[in-house]
């Protein structure tokens, strides 16, 4: 299933938190500007650091005072953030960074009046978030009739009418009302309380509760199909052997009140920043520790913010038991992976693979991660497993395959690499990438040209602005003596790849080719600029001494007037 939002963006952005700019300057001292730096870096640590130096000369600076909590808070450590946060509210400071900081610590200490003379007086994170977090309050607080009301008065606003009522059927189930929470989700079929993962779960939940396992089945099914993660699978075992599945969704009020700010973080994902993002789904973790799905999120986020070892630390959050553990383990992997660690990500991934080996995905990631090592055998070796895995009609598999064919393409194992190209060209007919690999691979062993040339052109035509799709249309032109026909096709390439050494390098060849030799010649000297390969950087040398048409003598290939002739039937 999708992941789909409760509300439109546009609903979402109208009703949080204004976008952060983060703080103002404060100054121009170093700790101020150090912290700001690695603040904007995303290097929340460091930025707490320099903030809290700086603040000792300066411990009222508004603009200090919320980049230490919006620092703190971003590093995932709110009981820190509560003091600054604290500190600024007794002096009047108006933050909304503040704000959420001091009503996640209210609700964690059960003082719900506090939230609710918060929300009165204004002193609220916003007109979505305050009016859900009244409600979740005022249920905590033993006033169930108006909590139903509070979130009844919400759902009248245009746009959050699902988000609202999603929150209603979650405390009534909570409560043990399983029948008036279904009544909702029920009134609501097929809109937008079905449209995430989560709200999905809520449902089967109280369906299970109420007896239904038939339809919480059916529900699972048509929602996620019967390829599922662990943890579905585990509930259609439990469903399936008769289990009543325990509602597990929201068992506290802290975990209504987590699930307002996650849904929230998940709305804005890809709508906002990273870093404001994940400003919600920071309180989201502080208020339910096992908000599993809100752990990996501010991963993700610090992860896409250039911050792995963040990420690695927020992965190492879920615990092995969790059926999102491997989620949490692949994304560590991928973290420690971006920084450099490529041995502790294989690590990872080896020990997944023993814990979780029935799982394709497992097994295609380590061979991804051993591909881009040049460890061609050992990946084709762990492709292989993850094959074995799939059904046999599995269409899923044709990346797997192509991943393969191109670790046998390494291998110099030609019609092993063929085979699974092929393969997955029939689970996944006309898929660009899979046309452009096999089709350049042919050109580049003289086979098949016509189809080749074929493939390559059905990929161009799907991706016009790939320069990799059309340096291989350009490439296979140039093979194949068809030099004027190459140069437009490789100009392009060249202009949405100005810096790879390859294209630079193949458009000086179809440039010589046509008779440009001093322009052949400056784009052969750019592409040693880009830092080839050893193997590429030295033919590129002996071009720019002796010309094309030598190394090519040198190297035993066809002369380029005869490619030339032949294409014209001499």
């Amino acid at each position: 299933m999708t992941k789909a939002r409760f509300w439109p963006a546009m609903a979402v952005a109208a009703a949080v938190m204004t976008a952060m700019t983060g703080p103002a300057q404060a100054g121009n001292s170093g700790d101020y500007l150090a912290a700001r730096q690695a603040r904007m870096a995303g290097d929340f640590d460091a930025a707490v650091y320099y903030y809290i130096r700086a603040l000792g000369e300066d411990p009222r600076n508004p603009q200090l005072l919320e980049g230490a909590a919006l620092s703190q808070l971003s590093a995932g450590d709110l009981p820190r953030a509560v003091s600054v946060a604290e500190r600024m509210e007794d002096a009047g400071i108006q933050s909304q960074i503040a704000r959420a900081i001091l009503a996640a610590h209210e609700f964690k200490t059960g003082a719900h009046q506090a939230v609710l003379d918060r929300v009165a007086e204004d002193r609220g994170v916003g007109p979505l978030v305050d009016g859900l977090m009244a409600a979740w309050a005022r249920l905590g607080a033993g006033d169930m009739s108006a909590a139903l009301d509070a979130f009844d008065t919400v759902a009248e606003t245009k746009g959050l009418r699902g988000f609202a009522l999603y929150h209603k059927a979650l405390a009534l189930a909570m409560v043990g009302d399983f029948e008036a929470s279904e009544a909702i989700y029920a009134n609501e079929e097929g809109g937008p309380l079905q449209m995430t993962r989560r709200g999905a779960i809520a449902r089967i939940e109280v369906l299970s509760q109420l007896d239904r396992n038939a339809d919480a089945l059916a529900l699972l099914d048509r929602l996620f199909g019967r390829d599922l993660d662990p943890g579905l699978a585990e509930m259609r075992d439990g469903l399936t052997r008769g289990e009543t599945l325990p509602f597990t969704h929201v068992t506290e009020i802290t975990d209504g009140v987590a699930e307002i700010f996650y849904s929230v973080a998940a709305a804005l994902r890809g709508e906002a920043t990273d870093d404001y993002t994940l400003i919600y789904s920071r309180v989201a973790e502080a208020l339910r520790k096992d908000h599993i799905d809100a752990i990996l999120l501010s991963a993700e986020l610090l992860e896409d913010m250039g911050r792995p070892a963040l990420a690695t630390r927020a992965y190492r959050q879920v615990p092995r038991e969790n059926p999102a553990f491997h989620a949490a383990e692949l994304g560590r992997a991928a973290a420690l992976r971006k920084s450099g660690r490529t041995d502790a990500a294989l690590e990872v991934l080896e020990q997944l693979s023993e814990s979780h080996g029935d799982m394709p995905i497992v097994h295609t990631t380590r061979g991804d991660l051993l591909r881009g090592m040049s460890r061609y055998l050992d990946a084709v070796q762990a492709y292989d497993t993850a094959l074995s895995l799939y059904e046999a009609d599995d269409r899923s598999q044709w990346f797997v395959l192509y991943a393969r064919g191109i670790s046998h393409e390494r291998l110099n194992h030609w019609p092993e690499a063929e085979s699974d190209f092929r393969a997955a060209l029939k689970l996944n007919p006309e898929h660009p990438r899979v046309l452009n690999y096999l089709g350049y691979s042919l050109v580049e062993k003289q086979q098949k040209l016509a189809e080749a040339l074929s493939m390559i052109e059905r990929a161009a035509k799907a991706r016009p602005d790939s320069g990799y799709i059309l340096d291989s249309l350009g490439w296979a032109l140039y093979r194949l003596g068809r030099y004027d026909d190459a140069v437009g096709h490789m100009e392009r390439a060249a202009e949405l790849m100005p810096v790879d050494p390859v294209v630079t390098d193949h458009l000086g060849d179809v440039y010589w080719a046509v008779g440009r030799y001093l322009e052949a010649e400056f784009q052969w000297s750019r592409a040693l600029s880009f830092a080839p390969d050893t193997d590429d950087a030295e033919r590129i040398r002996r071009k720019l001494k002796v010309g094309l048409d030598a190394v090519l003598a040198e190297e035993g290939a066809e002369p380029l007037k005869v490619a030339h002739e032949s294409t014209n039937g001499g």
